[in-house]
């Protein structure tokens, strides 16, 4: 019976091993390299790089991005749920819908500990000042 196991732990095995040996060749290979100032800058479509990295976002959009992510897999779940229910409710089986009882309740749970902290609000509060950093 554990021989059905063999080619995964040889698959697992070919793995590591490839892993080590690339960054150990990466390693070797980039000592033979010298840094240079003009080498470590970075290269931006043959435009030199003027100014800080990156601009920064407001949390809100990370929060927003996270809350789309989260109801959208949500919605997958929901779609695949109604089907299999309407197909159970031609049956007249109701274990399906008390199955899905429990996920949707925290679901509206969910959404309004998101509504009450204020993370689905597109206008910011009269009360709320921004600060910039230059």
């Amino acid at each position: 019976m554990l021989i059905t196991y063999v080619p995964i732990l040889l698959a697992i095995i070919i793995a590591i091993v490839f892993a080590l040996v690339s960054v150990g060749f990466s390693v070797l290979a980039g000592k033979v390299g010298r840094r240079t100032k003009a080498k470590d800058t970075a290269y931006e479509c043959g435009k030199d790089p003027v100014g800080r990295g990156g601009a920064r976002f407001s949390v809100k959009f990370y929060l927003v991005a996270m809350l789309f992510i989260l109801f959208d897999i949500e919605v997958v779940f929901f779609y695949a749920w109604a089907v299999i229910y309407r197909q159970e409710l031609q049956q007249d089986n109701l274990e399906v819908f008390w199955a899905m009882v429990p996920f949707v309740v925290l679901f509206f749970v969910g959404e309004y500990y998101a509504w009450k902290k204020g993370a689905l609000d597109w206008v910011r509060s009269p009360g709320v000042t921004v600060t910039q950093n230059s």
